[in-house]
């Protein structure tokens, strides 16, 4: 039932946010979401005692065999964990912010919070389908009413990309369907299907595709840089920290178990695309002066190497990529959150035109720096162990992949450590000398972020235990 009420809570809301005017749709959203959290970390208590009362299996559309299949193993609880967790952050940091339609605006990214629980839970491949684009839909509205003045080229563009994406994969999904004995869309009927391998040869591309456009991962990338730009930061960081999991997610729950064969045939073409990312993104990222920019660049490289340690199928690889989905999110999010601030105070993200905020924003300057270090892996903080696992994960499956893919952590601190050069560092200017520090909810926000960052840095075994259970069905399989 807490499943279930993972996905309903933040549905129920958003539906009822439409009908709301003035401050109902914010207090609502602050409502929803603070249940969610709620929900989520009773369900992460339950997880290890009580994990099939976690399942829920009804009827659903019994005509096509498809079921309302939930549930939650240890990859699916951390990134609804992650789900809540973002989803409060945004909405503390935008507490004192006026949108325009404050219904509509609030109950889509409510139904998208459902979309997004709804992938991470399903076991059925019709269910989770519905729910992948049920998390997509509300975004590219969002995008389009609330984006920046390329808004509607750039939402068109990433219309193309994703409805491509999932057609793809519908038609993957219907043709393993037909090929299930029972006619089911269900997870355990496709994990045990007489595939041959010529099938899983061009099938591993339909999901592969699906999941590479969503990660994103080179060359299916462009869509993401100008999207992050011109999309609301609060849309941003929610397709920066979480939407772009549904990929990953997608390779580890669906690709991997359901055509082994096929990833076994394409894994160096795969791991190849990844790592070509990472160096890619990391150079583009480096002569980038516009902050969104440049974290936009700087998660494509990260995310190209959670794809290529899934990829080295190792234990510790997969380790790794689970753990870092989870502090991934978390970190990225903490960066936009300053972007969000910036933006607000002093409209402008282009990194020339600042200098010097640490001088009046000294708190906004310590957490952009721990935040910072945090994503490129600093020693005892969550970034860290994550890296280490993919890097040694990546070593024992080939260590030229390693060598190669490691360029990407020197290549992360230049264009961080220059980012906060020019951001808190220096002398300031007519602009900066307005900023002002953090306001309570901005800095309650962050706070978060960076206590998240220290606990796990020091102490990142409760997440490993998390995860390990995935891993180990993985490799079994």
């Amino acid at each position: 039932m807490l499943t279930v009420l993972l996905i309903l809570i933040p549905f129920i809301a958003g539906l009822i946010a439409f009908g709301l005017k003035g401050s109902g749709p914010k207090m609502l959203a602050m409502i929803s979401s603070l249940a969610t959290v709620a929900t989520a970390i009773g369900a992460w208590c339950r997880f290890g005692t009580a994990r099939e009362s976690l399942s829920l299996v009804a009827n659903w559309i019994p005509q096509l065999g498809s079921q309302f299949s939930v549930g939650l193993d240890g990859m699916g609880m951390m990134l609804c964990l992650l789900t809540a967790l973002a989803f409060l952050l945004v909405f503390i940091t935008i507490n004192n912010r006026e949108f325009d339609r404050p219904g509509s605006f609030y109950g889509l990214m409510l139904l998208s919070q459902a979309g997004l629980t709804g992938v991470f839970t399903a076991f059925d491949a019709l269910q989770f389908y519905i729910f992948w684009e049920l998390a997509l839909i509300p975004v590219y509205f969002l995008c389009s009413m609330w984006g920046g003045e390329k808004r509607i080229a750039v939402t068109f563009k990433f219309f193309v990309y994703t409805f491509v994406g999932s057609l793809l994969m519908l038609v993957g999904i219907i043709y393993l369907y037909t090929q299930s004995p029972d006619h089911s869309f269900s997870w355990n009927s496709f994990t045990h299907l007489p595939l041959s391998g010529e099938q899983q040869n061009w099938l591993f591309w339909l999901f592969f595709v699906a999941f590479a456009i969503k990660m994103p991962v080179f060359p299916f990338h462009t869509w993401q840089p100008d999207t992050y730009e011109q999309s609301p930061t609060p849309a941003t960081m929610i397709l920066s920290g979480v939407m772009v999991k549904m990929g990953l997610f997608g390779l580890i729950r669906w690709l991997l178990p359901v055509l082994p064969q096929g990833a076994q045939l394409w894994t160096d073409v795969a791991i190849v695309l990844s790592i070509i990312g990472i160096i890619y993104a990391s150079c583009i990222a480096m002569v980038q002066s516009d902050l969104k920019r440049l974290i936009a660049y700087s998660s494509i490289a990260h995310i190209g190497l959670m794809s290529a340690a899934i990829f080295s199928r190792t234990e510790q690889g997969l380790q790794g990529a689970l753990l870092q989905m989870f502090n991934h999110g978390v970190n990225i999010i903490g960066l936009w959150i300053i972007v969000e601030i910036i933006q607000q105070r002093l409209k402008v993200k282009n990194m020339d035109e600042l200098g010097g905020i640490a001088q009046k924003a000294p708190r906004m300057a310590i957490f952009l720096v721990i935040i910072s270090l945090a994503n490129i892996g600093l020693p005892l903080t969550n970034g860290f162990i994550g890296e280490f696992l993919m890097f040694s994960g990546l070593f024992q499956y080939n260590h030229w992949f390693m060598a190669i893919a490691g360029l990407g952590i020197i290549l992360a601190a230049v264009y961080t450590l220059n980012m906060i050069q020019k951001v808190i560092f220096g002398n300031s200017n007519t602009l900066t000398d307005t900023t002002t520090d953090l306001q309570p909810g901005e800095a309650l926000a962050l706070s978060l972020v960076v206590i998240i960052i220290l606990v796990l840095g020091l102490y990142p075994k409760p997440m490993l235990d998390l995860v390990s259970s995935t891993t180990d069905l993985l490799l079994k399989a």
